[in-house]
């Protein structure tokens, strides 16, 4: 089974790299199953029915989110209609649910999105116990395959949980710093990498617009964050393999940018 994720996917430059570029990525690397991080995918901030129904209709099949998951209210309803989940240890009356399953190549797998402890909300459950135990039940349910997007700010948080986790799943992806990191591994079967990077503008600051930034850390005045109408832009995805156990055997990070050749890494 081959699956390919893609980082936080921000604003209309990323949402345009998706479909200028997956479908021909699925054929290329015979990708089966394609999960994205939606949580900036409108706007810079949440997630719209338009755009949903957008990033669906490229061939991405499922998507995850994070602390930006409620920006657009209209999303509410969208987790019924659509394969979209939230993190896990928001409160349990939140909106939608933080596992997706679904079988691929006649496999269970399990599709997890959590929302890191530090620097980000204070209302979450701690998600490294509540994810041992929704572990262990689907263990019991009979998954073996078992992937992760884990939205956090520390680096810390997200290494933690692999050594953790890495004998219990198959995947553990990091989001939302929208900076790729240069660690993807593949450690007692389970693949691994800090953060994945955002799809969308990769000559600013995160995605967004410089001015507003720039304002706040001189002047200590916040504003509104802007997505670029035009911008050097890239795509960053990891490409995954898992065994019939649900051990990764085999990892690669592809990155295609608008303005420079296509970077393909290894997984050590």
């Amino acid at each position: 089974m081959r699956v390919a994720f893609i980082g936080d996917i921000v604003g209309r430059p990323g949402r345009e790299m998706i479909g200028k570029h997956l479908h021909g990525l699925r054929q290329e690397y015979g990708i089966d199953y394609v999960i994205a991080n939606y949580e900036n995918a409108s706007h810079g901030f949440g997630l719209t029915r338009k755009n949903c129904e957008e990033l669906l209709g490229y061939g991405i099949d499922m998507m995850s989110g994070g602390n930006h998951s409620f920006d657009k209210k209209d999303i509410f309803p969208l987790f019924e209609e659509f394969p979209l989940i939230r993190p896990l240890n928001y409160p349990k009356s939140a909106p939608g649910q933080g596992i997706f399953t679904t079988t691929i190549k006649h496999h269970k797998v399990a599709i997890i999105n959590l929302l890191g402890y530090y620097f980000m909300m204070e209302l979450v459950d701690n998600p490294f116990n509540i994810v041992t135990e929704e572990i262990k039940k689907l263990q019991l349910q009979g998954y073996k395959h078992i992937i992760i997007d884990m939205h956090a700010q520390t680096t810390s948080e997200k290494r933690t949980l692999l050594f953790m986790l890495k004998e219990s799943v198959s995947a553990i992806l990091g989001t939302h710093t929208h900076v790729g990191t240069d660690d993807l591994e593949i450690i007692d079967g389970c693949c691994y990498v800090t953060d994945v990077g955002l799809t969308g503008c990769r000559d600013n600051v995160l995605g967004m617009d410089t001015k507003i930034p720039i304002q706040r850390f001189t002047t200590a005045i916040g504003g509104h964050f802007d997505v670029p109408d035009k911008c050097c832009a890239i795509l960053q995805m990891v490409v995954f393999d898992l065994d019939s156990e649900g051990r990764a055997i085999e990892a690669q990070k592809i990155k295609i940018m608008s303005d420079k050749p296509t970077v393909i890494s290894k997984g050590l």
